[in-house]
């Protein structure tokens, strides 16, 4: 009798502890997750920083150019 039931609490909490993990390692599935989503949304940002920084000094420099050469063209005209 005491076989049985030393046997059915060994299994009860062999079941329990299967449980146990079972959710732990969906807690560790699901964080890791999250970290990488996370991660892929500030490498996007980062990125996106860079190319706005790309922009904005081609735009400069084509604001450079264009009025240079517009004041070439307009000497050029005049003389």
């Amino acid at each position: 009798m005491k076989m049985r039931q030393s046997l059915n609490q060994f299994e009860s909490a062999f079941e329990q502890n299967k449980v146990l993990e079972q959710r732990r390692r969906e807690q560790l599935r699901q964080r890791a997750a999250n970290r990488s989503r996370e991660r892929r949304v500030v490498r996007s940002q980062q990125e996106g920083k860079v190319r706005f920084s790309v922009l904005a000094v081609c735009l400069t420099a084509t604001v450079g150019v264009v009025t240079v050469a517009m004041f070439e063209a307009l000497t050029l005209l005049m003389t």
